[in-house]
């Protein structure tokens, strides 16, 4: 694509989230989608501001140099101070496969801090794993559960960087417990949890999200299924909570279960709705664009009703205007049940 025409691109993208970022600032925020290329007419192009960086990344082809310097170029002038790091995730699994001229690649590897809504959370331009440390269009997930959370419990289910637990702690939640299998993703939760001055110490569980529903549910983690010794996992009380997020990968295989957010999401919500206390609140989140929210809403709902829990109300949570959608389908769906 001609670079006057991807420049213009950008242009109009950001003119479109002016009001966005100036509501954004004024809740101390300084993170955010900049520009979102599977609908702004560039897709497979990304670029994202957290704090002081400027993250550009590509997902279905590489950038060329004049592309690459078209877009530095244009955000040095609409935001100046942005520091820019390029990750070119076009191949197999989406793995970061650019090499950095080393003092670019100092600043991507550098410790930063962003805020999001009065919330501190650290990120770096690139790290052991592929994903930014904080995604940002979870950002709508995270502003209602700190308005959910206030004096009440909440768990927190593949909690990656502990961000939602981060951020109902800051605003009042009287018991947050984290759940990541990843050490690593855990390692980061307890440094968003550092940035932070929390009037409570958080929970932070490295397990298997199934081993950790049963527990919790009360209906216990068998040490040994159908012969097999299962692989460690940590022993947990019997506990209901009044605010349960569950926000899986796409896909995921374990000895304790498998995660299929198309096709068998039931698995996951049935034990998420045995940890949620009568009349609590259950977040559910999916990522997948190839269900529509309508299938996955009639599979949540079916679910409950199998389950014996009644859904006194859903409410569907959009993505905000950084992420816009042509279709209102947006890839993101998060639906809110009162149970």
């Amino acid at each position: 694509m001609p670079t006057t025409q991807l420049t213009a691109h950008l242009q109009a993208a950001f003119t479109a989230r002016q009001a966005l970022i100036e509501r954004l600032h004024a809740e101390d925020t300084n993170a955010y989608r900049l520009f979102n290329g599977s609908t702004e007419n560039e897709p497979g192009l990304t670029v994202d501001r957290y704090g002081d960086l400027l993250l550009i990344q590509t997902f279905h082809e590489p950038l060329d140099g004049h592309d690459r310097a078209a877009i530095e170029a244009f955000y040095s002038e609409a935001m100046p101070g942005l520091v820019a790091v390029y990750n070119d995730r076009s191949r197999a699994n989406s793995r970061i496969c650019n090499p950095l001229p080393p003092e670019v690649l100092a600043e991507a590897n550098k410790p930063r801090e962003f805020n999001e809504m009065g919330v501190r959370y650290a990120v770096q331009g690139r790290h052991s794993g592929q994903d930014p440390w904080l995604f940002l269009d979870m950002r709508a997930g995270r502003r209602r559960v700190m308005q959910e959370a206030v004096g009440k419990s909440l768990l927190n289910l593949f909690a990656y960087t502990c961000g939602v637990g981060v951020a109902a702690a800051k605003t009042g939640a009287a018991h947050v417990v984290n759940v990541d299998f990843a050490e690593s993703n855990l390692r980061v939760g307890k440094e968003n949890a550092r940035l932070n001055e929390l009037p409570i110490r958080l929970r932070f569980v490295q397990s298997d999200a199934f081993a950790a529903m049963r527990q919790l549910a009360g209906l216990g983690q068998a040490a040994m299924v159908r012969g097999k010794r299962m692989p460690a996992f940590p022993k947990l009380d019997q506990r209901a909570f009044d605010v349960v997020f569950l926000d899986p990968p796409r896909h995921a295989k374990s000895a304790f279960g498998v995660v299929d957010i198309v096709n068998d999401y039931a698995a996951l919500m049935k034990l998420a709705l045995a940890c949620t206390v009568e009349g609590g609140t259950l977040i559910c989140c999916n990522n997948a664009a190839q269900i529509s929210r309508e299938t996955w809403g009639e599979q949540l709902l079916r679910c409950a009703k199998k389950a014996g829990r009644t859904v006194r109300e859903m409410e569907w949570i959009a993505p905000e205007e950084d992420f816009p959608s042509h279709d209102g389908q947006p890839p993101l769906k998060i639906a809110l049940l009162r149970v």
